[in-house]
């Protein structure tokens, strides 16, 4: 299956898991380094628990500072876990499509314009075979989380992958990556700046406990964080200028 094919499949179908977490579904680009410095993220959920689905494009600068777009208010999106680690964080029209069978595209008008390609490999399809058998409560358990995450950061030569861990926020979560494809090619140009080819950082980054991936990676699955408790959670913008 091709990687538009199973993301509108992923957008039409999605489904939050019953609990009283905060859960969303969908799609994203964990996260894609680039040897200047940059990395690039997005996160396409049809479905959210706190209310309607969203769209957020993550950018960190090659002076390590973090900004967030999304399309709903930062406090229904991912400032609300991850605001304390970002500048910035701006509600914008983020336009997403699909011009090829591997091929995506985003655009944050006078922001970003960004176009990647995907590809399979031998490595991504055993990883998604595996993930396919995977019974659903395993996917919550820490144990067995730990170990995927040893597992697929060799075998993708990913670095260190963060399935489960701390939000720069304080919340803890659980991430469900179930269907992968690698990054091919991209080129990105973040408010005029053209970011230049994708690379391994000397560092790699990280928000809290969620590790960008070494590598450009597209996966489709489902997100899990503790619902929000204002006595130990920090705010949405407790450090973003959000505007």
């Amino acid at each position: 299956m091709d990687a538009r094919v199973a993301a509108q499949r992923a957008i039409d179908n999605a489904r939050l898991p019953s609990g009283s977490d905060e859960r969303f579904a969908g799609y994203g680009v964990m996260g894609l380094p680039f040897a200047s410095g940059h990395v690039l993220a997005l996160r396409r959920f049809a479905a959210s628990s706190l209310g309607p689905g969203y769209t957020s494009v993550w950018h960190r600068d090659a002076n390590e500072r973090w900004t967030f777009w999304q399309d709903v208010p930062p406090a229904q999106a991912c400032p609300r876990y991850f605001g304390a680690a970002i500048a910035e964080a701006y509600q914008r029209e983020i336009e997403v499509s699909w011009p090829g069978a591997n091929e995506l595209s985003v655009r944050i008008p006078g922001e970003l314009e960004w176009d990647l390609s995907f590809t399979s490999t031998p490595i991504t399809g055993a990883m998604n075979a595996i993930a396919s058998l995977v019974p659903h409560p395993l996917w919550r358990n820490a144990a067995f989380l730990t170990l995927m995450e040893g597992v697929a950061g060799v075998a993708l030569g990913a670095g260190r992958i963060g399935m489960r861990g701390s939000a720069p926020n304080r919340q803890r979560f659980i991430a469900n990556p179930q269907r992968i494809w690698f990054v091919s090619k991209t080129r990105a140009v973040v408010r005029g700046e053209d970011l230049g080819p994708m690379g391994r950082l000397a560092q790699q980054a990280r928000l809290a406990d969620f590790w960008i991936p070494q590598r450009g990676i597209l996966a489709i699955g489902r997100a899990f964080f503790d619902p929000l408790d204002t006595g130990v959670h920090l705010s949405a913008t407790s450090q973003a200028g959000a505007r």
